[in-house]
């Protein structure tokens, strides 16, 4: 995501790095193709301008023209400039509150097409995993697919998260029929629905409303209707990230009309532009709570503008990486994988139970990108995630035994393991082989002080010809895969004129 506002914003901080000092005219340049740059990525027209006539204010006002390095100071303003834009205005995330007594109430409203089931399921997910009860109510009843489908997910959400309290669905499919023959038919099934969550106690009732095509009379009439007559406590709104400008001017509309308290943007995995993070903020007032990161029902995230503004000028995301990483590992388990790397136990059982929790996590891509400075780097290669299920794949296919000591893994073996993942038998083997150094490598680092373990490093790398990607991978991770995308130019190569 962002991928080129990133690079307009790269540009321009460019032109003003490694410079003793600057002008104002360099600072204005230099925000000309920040302005090109949030323009395309389809930003409000009136809010690039005061976003860039900001950060030049802010750049003169600090002396910044003066300053020792002046790309430096340049960054911290533009990221501080990009905070207050996004900015939701607390401290600490709002999320959704648990009213006493229960439940709280959350409607859910947008437009057809935004994603708008699948975000209740996300948002129920979300407080699952967070030891809420919940219920989510079908009072969609324009589509009688939609109440079909919004108890599929409630479903969908109580099988791919076991424990914790059951996400409850209620919906009157029935009452889909009488739908636009008799005013109040949504209303009276909320009302329903609010009387089932306080008999079943649960503490968070979510309502998916119905959702047009485009915002008109009827649509909001229906959906006042629903919020004078329930009350609920918080009322947040569904857009598409991937809509731009279209999903602020319906942000703009809906708030307008029904106050909504919060923005959730959908498919923002997919928004490369990113004018909708930038804009929907300002432009409507209601803040940006939560944002959808993918298909799983468990791709929601909350939003932070820091950690947006950080992404966005290729600083990273370090503090969402370990929240992710804590989310999918334990502190048991983490403190155990520790112990047994440090005395160079760890088996392919543990390094497939890891790369499951990895994989969990996200894209290989999304998760690298979070880390400082390889975001950029990341930009012309593609990370094929495929190769993860080979691993998996030679991995499952070995026996008890092999999976706990990779030397046993004879040619015959390797044969089998082959056959049974369908791969080439020299995967496989490169795969134990490069299992095998890593396990030498961490039995030789336990004990040594830094130096010993660092020396370890380079010489484990030496020996591997390039370290753990010696089969065409990333380092630290056998065999995946990477493809660049664009083509590399091969060394010259110089010969002698014969005599």
């Amino acid at each position: 995501m962002f991928e080129r506002l990133s690079d307009g914003f790269s540009s321009a901080l460019k032109k003003l790095s490694g410079r003793g000092s600057i002008s104002e005219s360099n600072v204005r340049e230099a925000m000309e193709d920040v302005r090109t740059a949030l323009l395309e990525a389809d930003v409000e027209y009136a809010t690039v301008n005061e976003f860039c006539e900001t950060i030049v204010e802010r750049a003169l006002g600090q002396d910044v023209t003066k300053s020792i390095k002046p790309g430096q100071e340049m960054i911290g303003i533009v990221h501080q400039a990009l905070i207050d834009l996004m900015q939701q205005g607390a401290e600490d995330h709002p999320g959704v509150p648990k009213i006493t007594p229960a439940p709280t109430i959350v409607m859910m409203c947008g437009l057809q097409g935004t994603g708008k089931t699948t975000t209740c399921g996300k948002l129920a997910a979300y407080l699952k995993k967070r030891g809420r009860s919940v219920m989510i109510v079908a009072a969609d009843l324009q589509r009688p697919a939609a109440v079909d489908q919004l108890k599929t997910v409630a479903e969908q959400v109580n099988a791919d998260m076991p424990g914790g309290s059951q996400v409850h669905f209620y919906g009157e499919p029935d009452k889909c029929a009488e739908y636009g023959k008799a005013v109040g038919i949504a209303v009276k099934v909320c009302q329903n629905a609010l009387k089932a969550a306080r008999e079943k106690g649960v503490d968070t009732l979510i309502i998916d409303t119905a959702g047009r095509l485009h915002i008109n009379n009827e649509l909001m009439k229906e959906l006042s209707s629903i919020k004078k007559t329930i009350r609920p406590h918080q009322t947040l709104l569904v857009v598409d990230a991937m809509t731009g400008q279209d999903a602020v001017n319906s942000a703009r509309t809906f708030h307008q009309q029904l106050a909504v308290d919060g923005v959730i943007l959908s498919k923002f995995d997919s928004d490369t532009r990113g004018g909708a993070a930038l804009t929907v903020k300002k432009v409507t007032g209601a803040p940006i709570l939560f944002v959808g990161t993918g298909e799983k029902l468990d791709a929601m995230e909350e939003f932070h503008a820091e950690r947006v503004a950080g992404r966005i000028l290729g600083m990273g995301d370090v503090v969402s990486l370990v929240e992710k990483a804590q989310d999918e590992v334990s502190e048991e388990e983490a403190e155990r994988m520790a112990e047994k790397m440090a005395k160079g136990e760890l088996t392919l059982e543990d390094f497939l139970s890891q790369m499951k929790s990895l994989r969990r996590m996200g894209p290989m891509k999304q998760l690298m990108g979070m880390i400082p400075g390889v975001g950029s780097a990341l930009k012309d290669v593609d990370i094929d995630d495929k190769q993860l299920d080979r691993i998996e794949g030679m991995v499952k296919s070995m026996t008890a035994e092999e999976r706990k000591d990779v030397k046993v893994m004879n040619q015959s073996r390797r044969r089998r393991v082959a056959r049974g993942a369908g791969v080439n038998v020299n995967e496989v083997s490169k795969l134990t082989k490069q299992f095998d150094m890593m396990s030498k490598m961490t039995r030789q680092m336990s004990g040594m002080g830094i130096k010993g373990k660092l020396g370890a490093m380079r010489d484990m790398q030496g020996a591997a010809g390039g370290g753990m990607g010696a089969m065409g991978g990333t380092q630290g991770m056998p065999g995946m895969a990477t493809r660049r995308s664009t083509k590399t130019a091969s060394p010259k190569r110089k010969f002698k004129k014969r005599k």
